[in-house]
């Protein structure tokens, strides 16, 4: 699925001066399959991309289209279809149930497609060094366990891309290194692409190219 940015500008950030080769008031293609870093510093717009191109923002101007399609012409239908097999996002704020389990968490969302048996659920907790949370109320977890779990869980799905706002940022670099390698096994055994929005640092991961905000 190819993903086109035509002259999007976001209504809040319209008043902000953005650099020439900012990915807002230009046009950008995310072309099937690739890897890519999407650069900003603060303030610049990173959480606003990550609701605006996965449809939960529809306060701006120009076009975001989905192979052609005007993202604004999908119905709630359309929209649910996309968001369980084509498109899973990984939020800054996570949205994990705090009163749920991590088992619960991760079932939720996999329970839909079906895509991993428990076992391998488990098996992908144990790689990240969380194995032992399994029956942990999320609510009670330190954020950096947090944020494995909310990987995991945008894992658990079929997609033919993936978007993550900060999904590090908790994280040191030998935790981060563990999930930037189980992402992209999977976005490998998918055939697909990822956006991560980051503050600069590329953990040595070689992207197959870089945007900016």
């Amino acid at each position: 699925m190819k993903i086109v940015l035509n002259k999007v500008m976001p209504f809040p950030l319209a008043s902000i001066q953005h650099g020439e080769t900012s990915i807002w008031g230009n046009e950008v293609v995310l072309e099937h399959g690739k890897k890519i870093m999407l650069n900003a510093a603060s303030g610049k717009g990173k959480t606003t991309f990550t609701y605006t191109v996965t449809g939960l923002r529809t306060d701006y101007s120009g076009l975001i289209s989905y192979d052609g399609r005007d993202v604004k012409s999908f119905s709630p239908d359309e929209w649910t279809d996309l968001r369980i097999n084509k498109i899973s996002t990984d939020f800054q704020d996570l949205q994990l149930f705090p009163t749920l389990t991590v088992k619960e968490n991760l079932l939720l969302k996999n329970n839909l497609t079906n895509v991993y048996s428990e076992s391998e659920l488990r098996s992908m907790l144990d790689h990240l060094g969380i194995g032992d949370k399994w029956e942990q109320k999320c609510g009670l977890l330190s954020m950096g366990q947090q944020q494995r779990v909310a990987i995991i869980r945008a894992l658990s799905q079929p997609f033919e891309w993936l978007i993550m706002d900060e999904p590090f940022s908790h994280l040191d670099e030998a935790n981060t290194q563990l999930s930037l390698s189980l992402i992209n096994q999977r976005a490998n055994e998918l055939n697909a692409g990822f956006v991560l929005t980051s503050l600069g640092d590329t953990h040595q991961f070689p992207y197959d190219y870089t945007l900016n905000l």
